[in-house]
């Protein structure tokens, strides 16, 4: 079958183990992006097999967002959860995340950036919008054959989004009245926490789920203010837990009123 422009597709020499779509051809290159990872790959159009209907139910990842979520008494209280501003470098991706929000009533502002520009307009973001938790995401990558992967120089991303973690502390310093989240797939960790992150990808370099900062935020905003968020179990939440998200033991954001 002949691959075109918009089908999903698998790589024969990842044993057919990611849903892609092609988003471009040139010659026999084919350009693709993740269906539910946040990676951008390339691959020869003959490594390539088109994925059936089947096949792309099976290889749709699915995230555990369930676990302790609070319950909430409607009858008695009424509760303002965090409001999140979420900027993102891939607008399909910032399209699932802001359905996500919706989902769980959680109130969210999506503002798809270019991640070099990010560290730009943060800041004059954060004063018109004044969020509780801000996500700084997009695409990223580990270059191994440019060395150390300690150095952020050797990521797509990460020294835009250290940058971008950066203005936000010169905006607040305090871990627990500004959550950041930040990262994408394979993004500098260390670096991400020691800029000001409150959770941050990906401690073993590994790809994240479009979702997995939505998961973390969504679980921030819904719990109650200085309530401790059990670290562990929220990082569980996420595709591939600890090896894909990180981050400081922080509080829940959620205000609650009485009566309602």
């Amino acid at each position: 079958m002949q691959v075109k422009k918009g089908d999903f597709v698998t790589r024969k020499s990842y044993q057919n183990d990611t849903l892609f779509k092609v988003v471009n051809i040139k010659g026999n290159t084919c350009y693709l992006k993740g269906i539910d990872v946040r990676l951008y790959a390339d691959s020869d159009i003959s490594d390539l097999e088109i994925a059936t209907d089947k096949e792309i139910e099976e290889l749709k990842i699915e995230v555990n967002d369930d676990g302790e979520e609070p319950k909430l008494d409607r009858s008695e209280f009424f509760y303002l959860p965090g409001k999140i501003l979420h900027l993102d470098g891939d607008s399909e991706y910032l399209d699932r995340c802001l359905e996500y929000y919706k989902s769980h009533s959680v109130l969210a502002i999506g503002k798809k950036i270019r991640e070099v520009d990010i560290p730009l307009k943060i800041r004059d973001l954060l004063m018109e919008y004044k969020p509780d938790i801000v996500i700084i995401t997009g695409h990223d990558a580990y270059f191994k054959k440019k060395g150390n992967i300690a150095d952020i120089r050797n990521y797509k991303n990460t020294e835009n989004f250290v940058k971008a973690v950066r203005e936000c502390r010169i905006y607040e310093k305090s871990h627990d009245k500004l959550v950041i989240i930040a990262g994408a797939c394979q993004s500098n960790y260390e670096e991400l926490i020691k800029a000001g992150a409150n959770f941050a990808s990906s401690p073993k370099r590994v790809n994240i789920h479009c979702l997995d900062p939505a998961i973390i935020a969504t679980n921030v905003a819904l719990t109650e203010r200085n309530r401790e968020i059990d670290l562990v179990t929220l990082l569980e939440k996420t595709k591939y837990g600890k090896d894909g998200m990180g981050g400081i033991i922080s509080n829940g954001l959620m205000y609650v009123g009485y009566p309602r």
